[in-house]
C-alpha cells in the first residue's frame, strides 16, 4: 500500500520538530516522492548525514511502503 505524504510528513516532524518540509508525488502514485527539509538539527552535518537522518526518520519505510524518495536537505541559512 502506497505511503501518504502527509505520514511522510509526520515521522520526519517527529525526528525534525522544527523543520521545514515540502514533499511532492513525483508520479501521482504514492509510491514517487520528492522531498525538501531545511532543519536545524542538520548543522554541522553533511549532505550525506543529513540524508541518512531523514531515511531513519521515516523508521524502516523506505523500500516497502515507500518505493521512492528523493531529497534535499540542508540547514538554515
Amino acid at each position: 500500500m502506497p505511503m501518504e505524504s502527509t505520514e511522510i510528513e509526520r515521522l520526519i516532524k517527529e525526528a525534525f520538530p522544527n523543520a521545514s518540509i515540502e514533499i511532492n508525488d513525483l508520479a501521482g502514485d504514492g509510491d514517487h516522492y520528492a522531498a525538501t527539509v531545511i532543519a536545524p538539527e542538520f548543522k554541522g552535518m553533511n549532505r550525506v548525514q543529513q540524508q541518512r537522518a531523514v531515511y531513519a526518520a521515516l523508521k524502516g519505510r523506505m523500500g516497502g511502503e515507500l518505493h521512492a524518495l528523493a531529497l534535499t536537505t540542508r540547514a538554515p541559512d
